[in-house]
């Protein structure tokens, strides 16, 4: 049994008067009686319960919502077949040309919604200057969920010109917005009104965010109306990976390019396929561009059927903020995902290039002016971010000539008001080699200045790339996935070729940058296709013991009743990285020591480290309670030894937690909550 011997010994709860911070023993509070374990813990594997209860929606919409950039897709349930991704947006950028809008989003100076996208950028840049300070405008904002510690619902969150705003607000602000224009679409395409209730809503977030980040964004999503706390199910969160996994499953021959030195593919040999197979893909895209409607043949693809019971296969989802490594081995008959390996990555995403862009910046022109430009010129700053997106599309590895890159009148005009010279003579009198004034009004860069932008970041993918690589269960992985907006990167994709390309195949998808939105339409219309996840974190409540001499730590000693007890016991329902089947239920049983008490609460704690012995241990959180309160049922006929039973329940980034009372059958159900305590 994975979940160690039933403990013999009593488990005490917080009264409700109690001091409630984690590192409060739930068994000093006066007045509180103990729960006694009745049977061995068991898992029951209930998976049909939550079958049943499916809803009939007329049509799945998935939103990519990224660091840079984010669109959404959709499937009628009707033609399962058929993915139409979103309609063009209007207002694009030279030379950066996809089917997904900036991420940015402007609001007025009294914090009214304006806009989004790209019609929110040319909107603010078009403010006189004066006038912008006014209004608040945030891009790459997601990336704040990943690196704040504490998030809760009162996170902040900057804009462009320093005010701060509510970033649950924001979140809620950009979902709704997605949800009106894909309503809209719906209703136009169907020619009749299209209603929230019609749709079943997927969001996408990277596996490597941690819990308080995945519930934020579905409390965002229920403040946007896309769904509701009692109708939990018309929303799934799905992880960005295991998006990309469900559609590279479908992937034909003719949909990907193969970057491998291993086999001839297509009667090209290696050193030909990347040519090659660019080149190919290019004109398939530029013949796609056009379409928005994408088949999804109902297969498996060829290079699916080569993968047997077991085998093994990686998938890199590297994007704006994010790379995500996640290990998925096969099970057939069905050809089911199992996350072999919790998720790991970090914020390596493309954002990574742009902030040694801005150093570049600093070095030359000095950090004092960039900062002072950034908060005077907002709307320029933007500007020469956008110029600089698209010569960063344009790096290659075999690229020779420069990159040019606009500066805007009014940096090379600030400057000089701001230093009392030119511009071109911060150019010479700085030393950063590769990268000259041109009489244009450009900043020219070699490529090889161009490069060495976007080598820490690569370098930290392919280094933990190798460090996964060293991990046994990794050891013989047969395909490698290249997937997400930056996967579109042929430096990216290369630095993959040459580290991995004699370990395993490496395969990417044709239109990469929409892999992940696509799939995750697939996930919504089967979301049982995803079988086994790994638990991210160890999860328990907080129990009573037997004290034993020795064994126990004497500050842990409570007498009570003439009986020695342990307190503040973390006795683990699940440990982290432990394989958990979706919709799982893990089951635990206890009486209450003195059948007289008829209130009890149950804390729920969890933690990053699977060895916790103590919920005072470093790293312990509380994340739930459960009161059940049996007051007015004295009258039935209690047994002696009265059950409760106590169920967790894994579901997709939830988690739910019930007590029940087996005489009365009186239940109380709780979601995890880490936000909130």
């Amino acid at each position: 049994r994975p979940f160690g011997n039933p403990r013999a010994g009593t488990l005490f709860f917080l009264s409700e008067t109690a001091p409630t911070s984690a590192y409060s023993s739930p068994a000093r509070s006066l007045g509180d009686t103990g729960i006694t374990p009745l049977s061995p813990s068991h898992i029951v594997n209930d998976t049909d319960s939550n079958v049943s209860e499916q809803q009939s929606f007329l049509v799945v919409v998935a939103i990519d919502f990224g660091t840079t950039s984010s669109g959404y897709a959709y499937s009628f349930t009707k033609e399962p077949e058929c993915i139409h991704v979103m309609r063009r947006w209007e207002g694009g950028d030279p030379g950066v040309s996809n089917q997904k809008t900036p991420t940015t989003i402007l609001l007025t100076p009294e914090r009214k919604f304006h806009s989004f996208g790209y019609a929110a950028r040319d909107f603010y840049h078009d403010l006189d200057p004066n006038e912008a300070k006014q209004w608040l405008y945030l891009e790459k904002f997601k990336m704040k969920l990943h690196t704040t510690g504490d998030l809760t619902m009162d996170t902040d969150l900057t804009a462009a010109n320093g005010k701060k705003v509510k970033a649950l607000e924001i979140f809620a602000y950009a979902l709704q917005y997605f949800k009106e224009q894909a309503l809209k679409e719906l209703s136009d395409q169907a020619g009749s009104e299209f209603e929230n209730s019609d749709v079943r809503w997927v969001i996408t977030v990277p596996a490597i965010w941690k819990q308080p980040a995945k519930q934020f964004m579905r409390q965002a999503a229920y403040q946007a109306g896309l769904a509701s706390p009692e109708n939990s199910e018309q929303l799934i969160i799905a992880l960005e990976p295991e998006a990309a996994s469900i559609y590279c499953r479908k992937l034909r021959l003719h949909q990907m390019i193969e970057l491998s030195s291993k086999a001839a593919v297509n009667g090209y040999s290696g050193s030909d396929t990347v040519g090659a197979g660019f080149t190919q893909a290019k004109e398939h895209i530029r013949r796609n561009r056009q379409s928005r409607t994408f088949l999804v043949e109902n297969v498996i693809g060829e290079i699916w059927s080569e993968l047997e019971e077991g085998d093994k296969y990686v998938v890199v989802d590297s994007g704006g903020g994010t790379v995500d490594l996640t290990v998925h081995q096969i099970r057939l008959p069905e050809g089911h995902l199992k996350e072999l390996y919790k998720a790991t990555g970090g914020p390596y995403g493309s954002l990574g290039v742009d902030y040694e862009f801005e150093n570049l910046l600093c070095k030359i022109f000095g950090e004092d002016f960039i900062e002072q430009f950034k908060i005077k010129r907002p709307a320029a700053w933007v500007d020469l971010m956008i110029a600089f997106e698209s010569r960063k599309r344009a790096a290659a590895p075999d690229r020779t000539n420069p990159l040019n890159i606009t500066l805007p009148f009014s940096f090379i005009d600030y400057y000089k008001k701001f230093r009392g010279h030119s511009v071109e003579h911060a150019l010479r009198k700085s030393n950063v080699d590769f990268v000259k004034w041109s009489s244009q009004g450009m900043l020219r860069m070699s490529p090889d200045a161009m490069n060495a932008l976007f080598k820490p970041t690569i370098d930290s993918i392919i280094e933990h790339l190798r460090d996964l690589f060293q991990k046994p269960e990794v050891s013989t992985v047969k395909f490698l996935f290249l997937v997400g907006g930056f996967a579109e990167a042929p430096l990216l994709q290369q630095a993959v070729q040459a580290a991995f390309g004699d370990k395993c195949r490496i395969i990417i998808p044709q239109d990469v940058g929409l892999t992940i939105l696509k799939g995750a339409v697939l996930f919504g219309l089967d979301p049982a296709v995803i079988k086994v996840r790994r638990s991210p974190l160890t999860y328990g409540v907080g129990v009573l013991n037997r004290y034993v001499e020795g064994k126990h730590p004497p500050e842990k000693l409570l007498v009570k009743d003439g009986t020695r007890w342990c307190t503040d016991v973390f006795d683990k329902f699940i440990s982290a990285d432990q394989s958990v089947a979706l919709g799982e239920l893990v089951k635990r049983s206890y009486t209450p020591a003195k059948p007289s008490q008829l209130v009890i609460v149950i804390n729920i704690y969890s933690s990053e480290h699977d060895d916790v012995s103590f919920i005072t241990d470093p790293g312990v959180k509380k994340c739930g309670t459960l009161r059940l309160d049996l007051t007015g049922t004295s009258g039935t006929a209690v047994p002696a030894r009265r059950e409760i039973q106590t169920l967790m329940q894994f579901g997709d980034t939830e988690i739910k937690a019930t007590a029940i009372d087996i005489a009365t059958s009186k239940s109380v159900k709780v979601g995890i909550d880490f936000l909130n305590y």
